[in-house]
């Protein structure tokens, strides 16, 4: 098709008419979008002549609709100007791919670089997350996801509990990658190959590693000493939410030592992370990255030796995990769960009326299993019981509830519990929330409750050392 053009006209603008004759009241033949392209025919009646290649009509447009380029190497460096122009343009996305694939057709292949597939691939996953914002008008964003479509440009939409995410599959990236390219474009490829969100929830666990360590690969090519601080956050970041996966993973298959190496790792690139250079956009995933390496940071810490009253765990069907509440050798309770048993989290209250453990269903979301004693009855003999403390009484993407301590007299229970929503409208928000719990009434219900410990008594008084010496929730 460009072998026959001579002049190339590029839409510069969305819903633009393209009118059977040079008419503004002409019947309409089709309505082009930011970045359509069409080959220039001549100008009749104050209307440029164009054809348009891609719907294989002909048609009429105003001069002030469209950008005109010689199809020839002359014009390489002025498309490349509007390129850099467009690069960092919100809502332009389109456009710019539109530049970009004619300036791929003309430009001398020296002057095809990475800095050309950056701009590519970052206007391309752009325009996803545009498109994937509840608030974005919907109409423009399905034209101009079209015209990008029609330059070879793929993406793929993941579907999760109504909410639908947009995600760019990152051949200009890949490019990036594969390239001598400088170190700051080598780590925003990585990062727009590597979005957790852009990971499908319907894959088997085996899928699901084998996606998190080719992204922990693609997260190694790219050298956080040599970036500013702010990409180095970002690249910290990722790496740090890559590695959780692996953690969750490797403890899935059972195997300790890489999910205590993955976990490790995750709270070593969190630490890395300057708080002062975050930008505003980076301080919800530093929350996010923050709660998922909560999540998994059990992987990293030993067995305590069994108390009197301890957990004993065994196999029970495939995949699950069974959990004996044992007092000397009397078995007290019995429970059986698919998710990961973290046997390290296990805490006993002083008076061992008590014991409380972190159990991971999903990546990124920590129950808290409370075993205690009560009494159905004034007359009736104590007996045992679990109560399940979720993060949130909704269903939000991410959260975690730990233990932050016992009273000394055993009747309260201190957990620090967090949870991030998705920013859509409907979703629930994300919180942070320090509890004091009753142990001796059904349901353990809230007694006092606040966003920061040092507002609650009972935290400056019986939170464990071990506890504030670890948490995330503090920081």
């Amino acid at each position: 098709m460009l072998a026959l053009m001579v002049v190339a006209a590029l839409v510069a603008d969305d819903n633009v008419a393209l009118r059977s004759i040079p008419h503004e009241t002409a019947p309409r033949q089709a309505l082009l979008g930011r970045g359509d392209w069409l080959e220039v025919r001549g100008e009749h009646a104050g209307f440029v002549q164009v054809y348009d290649h891609r719907r294989e009509r002909p048609g009429y447009v105003r001069p002030w609709q469209v950008r005109r380029y010689d199809v020839d190497p002359s014009s390489a460096a002025s498309l490349r100007a509007v390129i850099d122009f467009l690069r960092e343009q919100p809502g332009a996305e389109s456009l710019g791919i539109g530049y970009v694939a004619l300036y791929l057709r003309i430009a001398p292949a020296q002057k095809i670089d990475s800095d050309l597939f950056d701009a590519l691939g970052s206007m391309a996953d752009r325009l996803a997350r545009r498109a994937s914002l509840f608030h974005a008008t919907a109409g423009d964003l399905a034209t101009q996801r079209e015209v990008a479509e029609s330059y070879g440009i793929h993406f793929t939409t993941l579907e999760s509990e109504g909410r639908a995410t947009l995600c760019y599959d990152g051949e200009a990236f890949r490019r990036v990658l594969a390239m001598n390219a400088p170190p700051l474009l080598k780590a925003r490829a990585a990062l727009g190959l590597t979005r957790p969100e852009c990971v499908p929830e319907t894959l088997s666990p085996w899928e699901m590693q084998q996606i998190a360590e080719w992204q922990r690969d693609v997260d190694d090519r790219a050298d956080a000493g040599t970036l500013p601080s702010w990409m180095a956050n970002r690249l910290h970041l990722r790496r740090a939410t890559v590695l959780t996966g692996l953690a969750f993973g490797d403890t899935r298959r059972g195997d300790q030592e890489r999910a205590k190496s993955s976990s490790a790792s995750a709270l070593r690139e969190l630490a890395l992370v300057e708080r002062t250079e975050l930008t505003d956009e980076d301080l919800g995933w530093y929350d996010d990255a923050r709660v998922r390496v909560a999540a998994t940071r059990w992987a990293d810490e030993s067995v305590p030796p069994p108390a009197k009253l301890h957990i004993v765990t065994s196999k029970g069907e495939p995949g699950q995990t069974c959990i004996a509440l044992v007092e000397g050798k009397t078995e007290l309770l019995h429970r059986c769960t698919f998710a990961i048993v973290w046997e390290a989290s296990a805490q006993t209250s002083p008076r061992a009326n008590a014991l409380a453990l972190a159990v991971q269903p999903l990546a990124g979301w920590v129950e808290l299993w409370v075993f205690h004693r009560t009494r159905e009855g004034a007359d009736k003999d104590p007996h045992w019981t679990v109560d399940l403390l979720a993060p949130a009484i909704s269903d939000p993407r991410l959260g975690y509830v730990e233990l932050a301590g016992f009273s000394p007299d055993g009747t309260r229970l201190l957990v620090a519990r967090e949870f991030r929503g998705n920013t859509g409208k409907g979703e629930p928000p994300s919180a942070r929330w320090f509890q004091v719990l009753r142990l001796d009434a059904p349901a353990l219900p809230i007694e006092k409750e606040a966003h920061l410990a040092d507002r609650l008594i009972a935290f400056n008084k019986w939170s464990s050392t071990g506890w504030r010496a670890k948490t995330l929730a503090l920081r």
